[in-house]
């Protein structure tokens, strides 16, 4: 099942809460970003996203608008510019509405070995994986607040809670996202926005099989896990559906793991 199809799959809720909903999600051009807006315009809200691949973007918002949904609004940044991300941030709440809902989904898994670690090559990585999160909840909150609510979605990773190794900056940063999410759901509970995060376990993107999906891989996935089955975006994207609406609304301050019970 393509993810465009399961975005519209009519075994799977529909959310009267999200129609109308401005919705701004991080990385959103390929992969779980790409499902997660799909899913989000398939329930009628308002979406704006950010990426860096415009072919993808671009291509992304046409397959939405060729199913006879509300096109999403993408906005290329590179999100390592924080004073972009939040420029964009605003205007998307000046010209569509405050947005109530935020995914910081976007991430890169880089490899690397920690002996070769550089300060460079360290900032770079909190940068791209764990920097901007902070950041777009901080450009969202005054819009969240004046609305009355709303909700952040941080994205994780099982790869520190399974204690992987190969690429120690990003399991860092992903590890810091939970003490963040904390903080954020803390400080930001009287203005009544909630703040979650998301741990996906192996999700089948199309780059995750690309580059490092092989037998052996496959394998002891399967093992762990308590399902025998693959993760897909669409697996992660009804989570932050669920998370963004008005259903979740006493959720906050917690970690939401999709993975198939492998941790």
């Amino acid at each position: 099942m393509s993810e465009q199809n399961a975005a519209v799959d009519r075994r799977f809720a529909r959310y009267p809460s999200l129609a109308g909903k401005v919705v701004f999600v991080t990385g959103g051009g390929s992969g779980i970003g790409a499902s997660i807006v799909e899913h989000f315009c398939a329930q009628g809200s308002v979406v704006a996203f950010v990426d860096v691949d415009d072919a993808a973007s671009t291509a992304l918002c046409g397959r939405i608008a060729g199913a006879g949904l509300r096109a999403p609004h993408y906005h290329r940044c590179d999100l390592r510019d924080v004073a972009a991300l939040q420029a964009i941030v605003r205007r998307v709440g000046e010209e569509a509405g405050p947005v109530t809902a935020l995914v910081n989904n976007a991430a890169n898994d880089d490899r690397h070995r920690t002996e070769d670690v550089t300060v460079d090559y360290w900032n770079d990585r909190i940068a791209v994986n764990l920097r901007h999160q902070f950041f777009a909840a901080q450009a969202v909150h005054p819009q969240m607040k004046a609305a009355g609510g709303g909700s952040i979605v941080n994205f994780g990773s099982i790869s520190w809670m399974l204690g992987m190794g190969g690429y120690n900056v990003y399991t860092t940063a992903k590890a810091a996202v939970h003490g963040m999410t904390r903080g954020l759901a803390r400080d930001w509970g009287p203005d009544r926005i909630r703040a979650n995060t998301v741990v996906p376990g192996w999700v089948m993107t199309e780059r995750q099989v690309r580059l490092w999906l092989d037998p052996e891989g496959e394998r002891r996935m399967l093992e762990g896990q308590c399902l025998k089955e693959k993760l897909y975006p669409p697996d992660l994207a009804r989570m932050v559906l669920w998370l963004a609406a008005d259903d979740s609304r006493m959720c906050t301050a917690q970690t939401f793991v999709v993975d198939a019970g492998w941790r």
